[in-house]
Protein backbone atom coordinates (compact mmCIF):
# COMPACT_ATOMS: atom_id res chain seq x y z
CA UNK A 1 0.00 0.00 0.00
CA UNK A 2 1.34 3.66 -0.72
CA UNK A 3 2.44 5.90 1.52
CA UNK A 4 -1.19 8.05 0.89
CA UNK A 5 -3.43 5.41 0.85
CA UNK A 6 -1.67 4.32 4.31
CA UNK A 7 -2.19 7.81 5.78
CA UNK A 8 -5.84 7.62 4.61
CA UNK A 9 -6.85 4.44 6.49
CA UNK A 10 -5.20 5.99 9.61
CA UNK A 11 -7.30 9.04 8.90
CA UNK A 12 -10.26 7.63 8.61
CA UNK A 13 -9.62 5.21 11.96
CA UNK A 14 -8.86 8.53 13.75
CA UNK A 15 -12.51 10.02 12.55
CA UNK A 16 -14.06 6.83 13.79
CA UNK A 17 -12.90 6.37 17.14
CA UNK A 18 -13.88 10.44 17.50
CA UNK A 19 -17.32 9.76 15.53
CA UNK A 20 -17.36 7.27 18.42
CA UNK A 21 -16.59 9.34 21.84
CA UNK A 22 -13.31 7.47 22.16
CA UNK A 23 -10.92 9.16 21.18
CA UNK A 24 -10.98 13.08 22.81
CA UNK A 25 -7.09 13.73 23.94
CA UNK A 26 -5.10 15.47 21.05
CA UNK A 27 -1.75 13.91 22.62
CA UNK A 28 -3.04 10.10 21.75
CA UNK A 29 -4.36 11.22 18.80
CA UNK A 30 -1.28 12.48 17.44
CA UNK A 31 0.30 8.61 18.74
CA UNK A 32 -1.88 7.18 16.56
CA UNK A 33 -1.05 9.35 13.62
CA UNK A 34 2.44 8.16 14.37
CA UNK A 35 2.57 4.42 15.37
CA UNK A 36 1.67 2.51 11.83
CA UNK A 37 -1.16 -0.27 13.26
CA UNK A 38 -0.26 -2.60 11.03
CA UNK A 39 3.56 -3.06 11.82
CA UNK A 40 1.81 -4.44 14.63
CA UNK A 41 -0.03 -7.10 12.94
CA UNK A 42 1.36 -10.53 11.43
CA UNK A 43 -0.40 -11.82 8.15
CA UNK A 44 -2.48 -14.38 9.72
CA UNK A 45 -4.94 -13.96 12.32
CA UNK A 46 -8.10 -13.55 13.59
CA UNK A 47 -10.29 -10.11 13.89
CA UNK A 48 -12.82 -9.41 15.98
CA UNK A 49 -14.71 -6.41 15.45
CA UNK A 50 -15.66 -4.83 18.86
CA UNK A 51 -19.55 -5.03 18.70
CA UNK A 52 -22.24 -6.86 20.56
CA UNK A 53 -22.68 -10.58 19.77
CA UNK A 54 -19.45 -10.19 16.74
CA UNK A 55 -17.69 -13.41 15.18
CA UNK A 56 -14.49 -14.01 14.73
CA UNK A 57 -13.15 -13.90 11.05
CA UNK A 58 -9.83 -14.75 9.72
CA UNK A 59 -7.48 -12.29 7.95
CA UNK A 60 -4.70 -13.26 5.62
CA UNK A 61 -2.54 -10.51 4.29
CA UNK A 62 -1.15 -12.65 1.24
CA UNK A 63 -4.51 -13.84 0.55
CA UNK A 64 -6.98 -11.08 0.64
CA UNK A 65 -5.04 -8.09 1.41
CA UNK A 66 -7.86 -5.33 1.08
CA UNK A 67 -9.63 -7.25 3.99
CA UNK A 68 -6.46 -7.82 6.12
CA UNK A 69 -6.13 -3.40 5.49
CA UNK A 70 -9.65 -3.06 6.32
CA UNK A 71 -9.75 -5.28 9.59
CA UNK A 72 -6.50 -3.58 10.52
CA UNK A 73 -7.60 0.13 10.27
CA UNK A 74 -11.21 -0.90 11.82
CA UNK A 75 -12.16 -0.88 15.72
CA UNK A 76 -11.47 -4.32 15.58
CA UNK A 77 -9.35 -6.97 18.49
CA UNK A 78 -6.71 -8.58 15.95
CA UNK A 79 -6.46 -12.20 17.61
CA UNK A 80 -2.64 -13.17 17.47
CA UNK A 81 -2.32 -16.10 19.11
CA UNK A 82 -4.76 -18.88 20.09
CA UNK A 83 -4.70 -22.09 22.88
CA UNK A 84 -1.02 -20.01 23.79
CA UNK A 85 0.32 -20.86 20.78
CA UNK A 86 -0.07 -24.03 20.01
CA UNK A 87 -2.11 -23.30 17.29
CA UNK A 88 -3.02 -21.42 14.14
CA UNK A 89 -4.73 -18.42 15.13
CA UNK A 90 -6.49 -17.74 11.66
CA UNK A 91 -8.11 -21.29 12.16
CA UNK A 92 -9.02 -21.09 15.95
CA UNK A 93 -12.57 -19.17 15.64
CA UNK A 94 -13.96 -21.33 18.18
CA UNK A 95 -10.57 -22.05 20.48
CA UNK A 96 -9.28 -20.07 23.14
CA UNK A 97 -7.80 -16.60 22.76
CA UNK A 98 -4.57 -16.17 24.45
CA UNK A 99 -3.08 -12.88 22.79
CA UNK A 100 -4.03 -9.99 20.61
CA UNK A 101 -3.75 -6.10 19.37
CA UNK A 102 -6.89 -4.90 21.51
CA UNK A 103 -9.41 -2.24 19.31
CA UNK A 104 -8.37 0.65 18.97
CA UNK A 105 -11.23 2.25 20.52
CA UNK A 106 -10.43 0.42 24.19
CA UNK A 107 -7.13 0.95 24.14
CA UNK A 108 -7.32 5.00 23.60
CA UNK A 109 -9.99 4.35 26.46
CA UNK A 110 -7.64 3.08 28.69
CA UNK A 111 -4.79 5.03 27.64
CA UNK A 112 -6.85 8.40 28.64
CA UNK A 113 -8.04 6.81 31.29
CA UNK A 114 -4.30 6.60 32.34
CA UNK A 115 -3.53 10.09 32.06
CA UNK A 116 0.24 10.11 31.96
CA UNK A 117 2.16 13.40 32.16
CA UNK A 118 5.20 14.17 30.71
CA UNK A 119 7.59 12.49 32.00
CA UNK A 120 6.10 10.05 33.52
CA UNK A 121 7.36 6.25 33.78
CA UNK A 122 4.69 3.71 32.87
CA UNK A 123 4.79 0.01 33.58
CA UNK A 124 2.85 -1.82 30.88
CA UNK A 125 1.43 -5.26 32.20
CA UNK A 126 1.07 -7.79 28.39
CA UNK A 127 2.86 -6.31 26.03
CA UNK A 128 1.23 -8.38 23.47
CA UNK A 129 2.11 -7.55 19.59
CA UNK A 130 3.98 -4.55 20.93
CA UNK A 131 1.23 -1.76 19.56
CA UNK A 132 0.40 -0.16 23.21
CA UNK A 133 3.61 -0.07 24.30
CA UNK A 134 4.68 1.86 21.05
CA UNK A 135 1.89 4.17 21.42
CA UNK A 136 2.96 4.72 25.46
CA UNK A 137 6.50 5.38 23.93
CA UNK A 138 5.59 7.92 21.57
CA UNK A 139 4.00 9.72 23.98
CA UNK A 140 6.60 9.66 26.85
CA UNK A 141 9.33 8.42 25.38
CA UNK A 142 10.66 5.28 24.99
CA UNK A 143 12.96 5.18 28.12
CA UNK A 144 10.07 6.19 30.61
CA UNK A 145 7.80 2.20 29.39
CA UNK A 146 8.72 -0.78 30.98
CA UNK A 147 6.35 -3.32 29.68
CA UNK A 148 5.80 -7.16 30.84
CA UNK A 149 5.08 -9.95 28.46
CA UNK A 150 4.52 -13.24 29.98
CA UNK A 151 5.20 -15.87 26.94
CA UNK A 152 8.60 -15.30 25.77
CA UNK A 153 8.07 -16.19 22.30
CA UNK A 154 4.85 -12.93 22.27
CA UNK A 155 7.75 -10.70 23.57
CA UNK A 156 10.20 -11.42 20.77
CA UNK A 157 7.94 -10.98 17.92
CA UNK A 158 6.69 -8.07 19.73
CA UNK A 159 10.23 -6.33 20.15
CA UNK A 160 10.76 -7.43 16.71
CA UNK A 161 7.38 -5.04 16.11
CA UNK A 162 8.96 -1.89 18.32
CA UNK A 163 12.11 -1.99 16.22
CA UNK A 164 10.64 -1.97 12.99
CA UNK A 165 8.64 1.06 13.78
CA UNK A 166 11.11 2.78 15.86
CA UNK A 167 14.30 1.98 13.42
CA UNK A 168 17.49 3.18 15.30
CA UNK A 169 15.52 4.92 18.54
CA UNK A 170 15.51 3.08 21.95
CA UNK A 171 12.37 1.47 22.32
CA UNK A 172 10.25 0.07 25.28
CA UNK A 173 12.23 -2.05 28.35
CA UNK A 174 10.50 -5.70 27.49
CA UNK A 175 10.55 -8.06 30.83
CA UNK A 176 9.45 -11.78 30.03
CA UNK A 177 7.81 -12.18 33.56
CA UNK A 178 4.75 -12.91 35.46
CA UNK A 179 2.66 -9.29 35.03
CA UNK A 180 1.57 -10.36 38.63
CA UNK A 181 4.54 -9.91 39.66
CA UNK A 182 5.13 -5.88 38.21
CA UNK A 183 9.00 -5.11 37.62
CA UNK A 184 10.61 -3.72 40.71
CA UNK A 185 14.15 -3.07 39.11
CA UNK A 186 12.68 0.09 37.44
CA UNK A 187 9.88 1.06 40.10
CA UNK A 188 8.49 3.23 41.47
CA UNK A 189 6.35 4.36 38.41
CA UNK A 190 3.37 7.24 37.88
CA UNK A 191 1.41 4.85 36.19
CA UNK A 192 0.58 1.36 35.57
CA UNK A 193 -1.73 -0.14 32.78
CA UNK A 194 -2.90 -3.58 32.33
CA UNK A 195 -3.86 -5.27 28.94
CA UNK A 196 -5.06 -8.92 30.49
CA UNK A 197 -7.94 -8.92 33.26
CA UNK A 198 -7.32 -9.72 36.84
CA UNK A 199 -10.17 -10.88 39.03
CA UNK A 200 -7.80 -9.16 42.04
CA UNK A 201 -5.57 -5.84 41.73
CA UNK A 202 -1.86 -7.63 42.51
CA UNK A 203 -0.45 -5.64 45.62
CA UNK A 204 2.92 -5.31 44.13
CA UNK A 205 1.69 -3.06 41.58
CA UNK A 206 -0.13 -0.62 44.17
CA UNK A 207 3.94 -1.20 46.01
CA UNK A 208 5.73 -0.25 42.53
CA UNK A 209 3.58 2.55 42.34
CA UNK A 210 4.56 6.29 43.77
CA UNK A 211 1.82 7.57 46.15
CA UNK A 212 -0.67 9.86 44.12
CA UNK A 213 0.34 7.66 40.68
CA UNK A 214 -2.36 5.83 38.80
CA UNK A 215 -3.08 2.02 37.89
CA UNK A 216 -5.45 1.20 35.28
CA UNK A 217 -6.44 -2.33 34.40
CA UNK A 218 -9.19 -4.25 33.05
CA UNK A 219 -11.01 -6.43 36.28
CA UNK A 220 -13.10 -9.70 35.55
CA UNK A 221 -13.73 -11.04 39.48
CA UNK A 222 -15.86 -14.22 37.71
CA UNK A 223 -19.09 -13.32 37.10
CA UNK A 224 -20.39 -11.81 34.73
CA UNK A 225 -18.62 -9.47 32.15
CA UNK A 226 -15.25 -7.47 32.62
CA UNK A 227 -14.79 -3.53 33.50
CA UNK A 228 -12.79 -0.93 33.94
CA UNK A 229 -10.75 0.20 36.87
CA UNK A 230 -9.06 2.83 37.69
CA UNK A 231 -7.40 3.21 40.99
CA UNK A 232 -5.34 6.02 42.65
CA UNK A 233 -2.64 4.77 44.50
CA UNK A 234 -2.94 6.58 48.27
CA UNK A 235 0.78 5.23 49.96
CA UNK A 236 1.52 2.70 52.16
CA UNK A 237 0.61 -0.43 50.03
CA UNK A 238 -3.28 1.45 49.60
CA UNK A 239 -5.60 2.79 46.79
CA UNK A 240 -8.99 3.03 45.70
CA UNK A 241 -11.11 4.03 43.07
CA UNK A 242 -14.01 3.46 40.79
CA UNK A 243 -15.28 1.18 38.07
CA UNK A 244 -15.62 3.03 34.30
CA UNK A 245 -17.19 0.99 31.55
CA UNK A 246 -16.69 -2.49 29.92
CA UNK A 247 -13.70 -4.21 29.27
CA UNK A 248 -13.39 -7.73 27.63
CA UNK A 249 -10.21 -8.80 27.71
CA UNK A 250 -8.12 -11.78 28.01
CA UNK A 251 -7.65 -12.77 31.73
CA UNK A 252 -3.99 -12.68 32.64
CA UNK A 253 -2.63 -15.89 32.95
CA UNK A 254 -1.47 -16.66 36.67
CA UNK A 255 -5.11 -15.40 37.16
CA UNK A 256 -7.25 -17.87 35.04
CA UNK A 257 -9.99 -19.69 36.22
CA UNK A 258 -9.88 -23.32 36.11
CA UNK A 259 -10.46 -24.08 31.65
CA UNK A 260 -12.72 -26.55 30.39
CA UNK A 261 -16.99 -26.38 29.33
CA UNK A 262 -19.62 -25.71 31.58
CA UNK A 263 -20.44 -29.89 31.16
CA UNK A 264 -16.84 -30.64 33.21
CA UNK A 265 -18.10 -28.85 36.30
CA UNK A 266 -21.81 -30.50 36.54
CA UNK A 267 -19.93 -33.43 38.82
CA UNK A 268 -22.25 -35.34 41.38
CA UNK A 269 -25.49 -34.88 39.58
CA UNK A 270 -27.29 -37.63 41.20
CA UNK A 271 -26.84 -36.28 44.70
CA UNK A 272 -27.73 -32.70 43.77
CA UNK A 273 -30.22 -30.61 45.66
CA UNK A 274 -33.99 -29.86 43.36
CA UNK A 275 -35.87 -27.68 44.22
CA UNK A 276 -37.87 -24.64 42.53
CA UNK A 277 -37.64 -20.73 41.84
CA UNK A 278 -40.08 -18.24 40.89
CA UNK A 279 -37.03 -15.48 39.55
CA UNK A 280 -36.63 -15.41 36.06
CA UNK A 281 -33.21 -16.35 35.49
CA UNK A 282 -32.54 -14.47 32.83
CA UNK A 283 -33.03 -11.98 34.82
CA UNK A 284 -30.17 -11.64 36.74
CA UNK A 285 -28.01 -11.79 33.29
CA UNK A 286 -29.60 -9.15 31.48
CA UNK A 287 -29.38 -6.39 33.62
CA UNK A 288 -27.56 -3.05 34.35
CA UNK A 289 -23.36 -4.04 35.27
CA UNK A 290 -23.98 -3.20 38.45
CA UNK A 291 -25.92 -6.07 39.31
CA UNK A 292 -22.72 -8.07 37.99
CA UNK A 293 -20.68 -5.73 41.04
CA UNK A 294 -23.00 -6.64 43.43
CA UNK A 295 -23.01 -10.36 42.42
CA UNK A 296 -19.21 -10.26 42.37
CA UNK A 297 -18.81 -8.44 45.92
CA UNK A 298 -21.47 -10.51 47.57
CA UNK A 299 -20.89 -13.73 46.02
CA UNK A 300 -17.39 -14.07 45.55
CA UNK A 301 -15.87 -17.07 43.33
CA UNK A 302 -18.77 -17.66 41.12
CA UNK A 303 -19.02 -17.39 37.15
CA UNK A 304 -22.08 -17.50 35.17
CA UNK A 305 -23.07 -19.03 31.59
CA UNK A 306 -26.73 -18.62 30.26
CA UNK A 307 -27.41 -20.54 27.40
CA UNK A 308 -30.48 -19.90 25.15
CA UNK A 309 -32.47 -21.45 22.63
CA UNK A 310 -31.07 -19.36 19.37
CA UNK A 311 -33.41 -21.06 16.79
CA UNK A 312 -36.41 -19.52 18.89
CA UNK A 313 -38.59 -22.11 18.65
CA UNK A 314 -39.27 -22.84 22.02
CA UNK A 315 -37.60 -19.87 24.11
CA UNK A 316 -35.89 -21.91 26.81
CA UNK A 317 -32.65 -20.95 28.36
CA UNK A 318 -30.26 -22.18 30.68
CA UNK A 319 -28.19 -20.97 33.68
CA UNK A 320 -25.24 -22.43 34.99
CA UNK A 321 -23.18 -21.28 38.03
CA UNK A 322 -20.17 -22.72 38.75
CA UNK A 323 -17.11 -22.11 41.19
CA UNK A 324 -13.95 -20.83 39.97
CA UNK A 325 -11.62 -22.11 42.49
CA UNK A 326 -9.39 -24.84 41.44
CA UNK A 327 -10.32 -28.12 41.87
CA UNK A 328 -14.14 -26.92 41.22
CA UNK A 329 -14.45 -29.19 38.30
CA UNK A 330 -14.45 -32.41 40.05
CA UNK A 331 -15.89 -30.76 44.35
CA UNK A 332 -16.87 -27.67 43.53
CA UNK A 333 -20.32 -26.11 44.19
CA UNK A 334 -22.49 -26.06 41.32
CA UNK A 335 -26.03 -24.60 40.26
CA UNK A 336 -28.38 -25.50 36.97
CA UNK A 337 -31.70 -23.36 36.75
CA UNK A 338 -33.93 -23.81 33.70
CA UNK A 339 -36.29 -21.41 32.31
CA UNK A 340 -39.69 -22.56 29.87
CA UNK A 341 -41.74 -19.94 28.91
CA UNK A 342 -45.24 -20.07 30.28
CA UNK A 343 -44.14 -21.77 33.85
CA UNK A 344 -43.91 -19.60 37.16
CA UNK A 345 -41.83 -21.54 38.94
CA UNK A 346 -38.37 -22.63 37.54
CA UNK A 347 -36.75 -26.15 37.95
CA UNK A 348 -33.15 -25.57 40.53
CA UNK A 349 -30.72 -28.11 40.91
CA UNK A 350 -27.62 -27.53 43.38
CA UNK A 351 -24.44 -29.52 44.25
CA UNK A 352 -21.85 -28.76 46.70
CA UNK A 353 -21.21 -27.02 50.20
CA UNK A 354 -22.58 -23.90 48.75
CA UNK A 355 -26.14 -23.39 46.67
CA UNK A 356 -25.10 -21.31 44.71
CA UNK A 357 -28.39 -20.10 43.04
CA UNK A 358 -29.65 -19.27 46.09
CA UNK A 359 -26.30 -16.82 46.58
CA UNK A 360 -26.60 -15.18 43.43
CA UNK A 361 -30.93 -14.73 43.57
CA UNK A 362 -30.65 -13.52 47.20
CA UNK A 363 -27.63 -11.14 45.83
CA UNK A 364 -29.14 -10.02 42.68
CA UNK A 365 -32.57 -9.00 45.14
CA UNK A 366 -30.29 -7.35 47.44
CA UNK A 367 -29.11 -4.49 44.11
CA UNK A 368 -32.59 -4.19 43.76
CA UNK A 369 -33.27 -3.34 47.20
CA UNK A 370 -30.29 -0.63 46.50
CA UNK A 371 -32.32 1.10 43.94
CA UNK A 372 -30.38 -0.80 41.14
CA UNK A 373 -27.01 0.95 41.09
CA UNK A 374 -25.51 1.29 38.47
CA UNK A 375 -21.64 0.32 37.68
CA UNK A 376 -20.41 4.26 38.23
CA UNK A 377 -21.29 4.18 41.68
CA UNK A 378 -19.45 0.88 42.61
CA UNK A 379 -16.03 1.31 43.40
CA UNK A 380 -12.81 -0.94 44.81
CA UNK A 381 -10.38 -0.49 47.69
CA UNK A 382 -7.00 -2.06 48.46
CA UNK A 383 -6.21 -1.56 52.44
CA UNK A 384 -4.20 -3.30 54.70
CA UNK A 385 -7.45 -5.58 55.68
CA UNK A 386 -7.96 -6.51 52.06
CA UNK A 387 -9.51 -5.96 48.74
CA UNK A 388 -13.23 -4.33 48.68
CA UNK A 389 -15.75 -3.50 47.05
CA UNK A 390 -17.73 -0.42 47.96
CA UNK A 391 -20.94 1.15 46.66
CA UNK A 392 -21.23 4.96 46.82
CA UNK A 393 -18.50 6.16 49.35
CA UNK A 394 -15.29 3.99 49.72
CA UNK A 395 -16.24 3.75 53.31
CA UNK A 396 -19.33 1.68 52.74
CA UNK A 397 -17.59 -2.03 51.81
CA UNK A 398 -20.00 -4.26 50.61
CA UNK A 399 -19.39 -8.40 51.04
CA UNK A 400 -16.43 -9.89 52.50
CA UNK A 401 -12.66 -8.87 51.95
CA UNK A 402 -11.57 -10.03 48.12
Amino acid sequence: MDSAAAVGRVMALVELLRSQGDLQDAAWERALRAVPRELFVPKRALALPDISNAKAYPIDKDARPDEWWQAVYSDSSIITQIDDGDSDPATGVDQAYTSSTSAPGVVVTFLQLLDPKDGHSVLEIGTGTGWNAALLAQRLGAHNVVTIEVDPRVAESAQVNLRAHFADAAVPRTVIADGADGAKDWAPYDRVIATCSVNRVPVVWIEQTRPGGRIVTPFKPGYGYGHQLVLDVTGDGMAVGRFSGAAGYMMMRSHRPEPGRVSRFLHHEADAEKSTTDLDPRTVVDTDPGADLAISALVPGVRRYLGRDDTGETGEATLWLVETAPGASTDGSWAVVEYVPGQTEYQVEQYGARRLWDEVSSAYLQWLSWGRPDRSRFGYSITVSGQHFWLDTAENFIGRPQ
